[in-house]
Parts: C-alpha cells; structure tokens; sequence
C-alpha cells in the first residue's frame, strides 16, 4: 500500500486520475511452484482525492530466482521477474502493459544490495503505438540488529528507451525505508521525497507479509 501525499495533481492525459493525495492498495498472492520459480497474483485498488475508488486491474508475474544464497549466507543473487497486466486507463495510458524486471543483487548477514534494470513496455493498440520505458531502482539496507534493517531505496524513470527524458522532466524518488523480518507479520515501511519537480514530492508506502 502507497499513498501520495504531495504529489502532482493535473492529468498527464485526458481522464487520467493524477497521483496526489490517492491511497492505493494492493493484494497479492503468490505460490511456490519449484525452488526457484513462483507465480503471483496482483489485484490493486485506488482510492482517490475526491473519495471514489477503483479497480485498477489484475496483474500477474512469474518470478525466477536461479542463484541466491543459502539462509543466512552470503552471496549473490539473481533473477527475473515477469509482469503482465491490464490496468484501468484512467491509470495508465498504455494497456497492456509487461514488465520484465531483472533482479541482481548481494545479500550477507548484514548488507544488502539489490538492482532492478527495469524496462516496462505499454501498448496502445487503438492508436496503434507502443513504446518500451526505462525505471532502474536500487537498495541499499544494513542490518541494525536482529531481524530489522535500515536503508534507501531509489527509484528512476528515464522515460522511453531510444529516447530518454531530459534528467529535469524524469520522475526521480528516494526513500528512507525500514524492513523487518520477524514476526508474524514481516514488513518494508518506507518514506519518499521527490528529488525533483517533476516527481511527486512526498510518498508514503507499506508491504505487508503473510505467511500461509
């Protein structure tokens, strides 16, 4: 769950419902299906400034992590994280949409550094276009005592491969993020701060684990 507390409140497109002041929330259920590979399920809602709320549209992935390393280890780890979705247009523009998410990283008792070079590809078949963004994200967290790590997490969107955004007009957000991992319930807390104008200037977030 996310919400945007300060943040850009014009459409980008007509019918758009801009981010400022929505509180989005999203379930998702996810299987182990071997050792290394997981399929899920995103069911994401928004409730927006003027109260009403939407469905925004399934999603679906499949995750593959070949290489990672042993329980309380450490090592690298990598993988790939596939997304097809179909969200509501006053949310996205482009529709469908897949992400492929790689996923590289280091893991130790006490560090982890984790890379996402994400490409995310819309299509827009009734104005026949379609177009290909790039969004890398980046974590950095140390682990402060049992089971409870601190760190930053940053998030970019260059805007679209081949023709990149200038560095003024991309959406660049920096979180000061907690994690923690025992408990009943294991969580990532986080609070953001747009870098630029062009980024939504304050954003709350919260994922919520339950084990089955």
């Amino acid at each position: 769950m996310n919400s945007t507390l300060d943040g850009r409140s014009t459409p980008d497109y007509p019918g758009e419902i801009p981010p400022h002041r929505g509180f989005r929330t999203t379930m998702e259920w996810s299987y182990g299906i071997t050792d290394t590979l997981e399929a899920g399920l995103y069911l994401p809602f928004l409730h927006d400034a003027a109260g009403t709320n939407y469905f925004a549209g399934p999603r679906f992935r499949l995750k593959w992590v070949p290489l990672r390393p042993a329980e309380g280890g450490s090592g690298p780890f990598f993988g790939l994280n596939m997304e097809l979705s179909a969200v509501n247009q006053r949310l996205e523009q482009g529709r469908p949409a897949v992400e492929l998410r790689p996923i590289v990283g280091y893991r130790s008792p006490l560090w982890l550094v984790a890379f996402n070079p994400v490409v995310d590809a819309t299509f827009r078949p009734r104005y026949g276009s379609s177009h290909a963004d790039f969004a890398p994200a980046l974590k950095i967290a140390r682990t402060v005592w049992n089971g409870t790590a601190l760190g930053v997490e940053y998030y970019n969107n260059f805007g679209r491969i081949g023709h990149f955004d200038p560095a003024r007009k991309q959406s660049q957000l920096l979180f000061a993020a907690v994690d923690v991992s025992q408990g009943p319930i294991p969580f990532n807390f986080g609070i953001g701060r747009g870098l630029n104008g062009s980024s939504d200037k304050w954003t709350v977030k919260a994922i919520l684990e339950v084990p089955i």
